[in-house]
């Protein structure tokens, strides 16, 4: 059985930029402070927590401490708030979603309302709107568009969650051009979200079965294996190795692996390592 790992699996550059920035902080200050996890992926969230990094809920007293802003940045809000207690900030936000940050405070300034096409949820969704004066609009899918929110707005900008999926993008875009007369549209999806979302339309229908390893909290492993499953029905999210099953493997001939920006490359090795022993 021939095994094929994705040329683009793993670590994108903003997810390696942040860890690096978080053990960098950690060797000269012991205190340091985060709201939530650096990155979507446990094993790389405990990691940080044994090497010293303290994860909150709140923000303290922040005499003598650092405030460490996530890979998916952080609203204005929480930032000046964690200024105004005292703490010193390191911003380990991604470049690329720094950049949806500027040209959605840019477009707020020149007077269009914001629309942003992505999660509602998620952390870079929430960072993005809480760059904002006023509120954003957020589209999650063509299924959930509150018309009632755009009957009057005549000129809008839209940026993009980093990791959504291009063509559902697209779908959202072409029915709001004829109902908004002065539509911008910024495709703001990140480059290694787009380079591992192409590898997917190709790699489910020329393996006979999927592993895609990720974070079940990660929202670009689940794009791609929305992708795959889409192709191939046999295809399937892991977090790792031990989610694996032996009977997915039973008289196939290849298996494509690929894995989210936030997978470690040690999981990725883990996974395959115990497909070979499997089969």
């Amino acid at each position: 059985m021939k095994i094929n790992l994705a040329k683009y699996a793993g670590f994108c550059f903003g997810v390696k930029r942040a860890i690096d920035t978080a053990y960098k902080t950690l060797a000269n200050n012991k205190n340091v402070y985060i709201l939530g996890n650096i990155v979507h992926n446990e094993n790389v969230a405990r990691k940080l927590e044994k090497a010293g990094i303290k994860k909150s809920k709140k923000l303290g007293c922040g005499k003598n401490k650092i405030f460490l802003i996530r890979a998916h940045g952080a609203s204005l809000n929480i930032i000046n708030n964690a200024r105004k207690l005292g703490y010193k900030i390191v911003d380990a936000t991604c470049p690329m979603v720094k950049g949806i940050h500027k040209i959605a405070r840019s477009a707020e300034h020149k007077g269009h309302t914001i629309i942003v096409i992505g999660d509602k949820k998620h952390d870079e969704v929430k960072g993005i709107i809480g760059q904002l004066e006023k509120h954003a609009i957020v589209i999650e899918s063509s299924q959930n568009i509150p018309w009632d929110k755009l009957k009057k707005i005549n000129k809008a900008c839209v940026v993009v969650q980093s990791t959504q999926n291009l063509e559902k993008v697209i779908k959202i875009i072409e029915i709001l051009k004829p109902r908004i007369k002065k539509l911008k549209f910024f495709n703001t999806i990140c480059q290694p979200t787009r380079l591992k979302q192409q590898e997917m339309k190709n790699m489910p229908l020329e393996n006979n079965v999927m592993i895609i390893i990720g974070s079940k909290t990660s929202a670009n492993t689940k794009r791609l294996y929305e992708i795959s499953k889409s192709l191939n029905d046999r295809s399937y999210w892991v977090q790792s190795k031990n989610d694996l099953k032996p009977e997915w493997f039973k008289g196939i001939k290849t298996v494509g692996i690929t894995s989210g920006a936030s997978t470690p490359d040690y999981t990725t090795e883990e996974v395959i390592i115990c497909i070979k022993r499997i089969t």
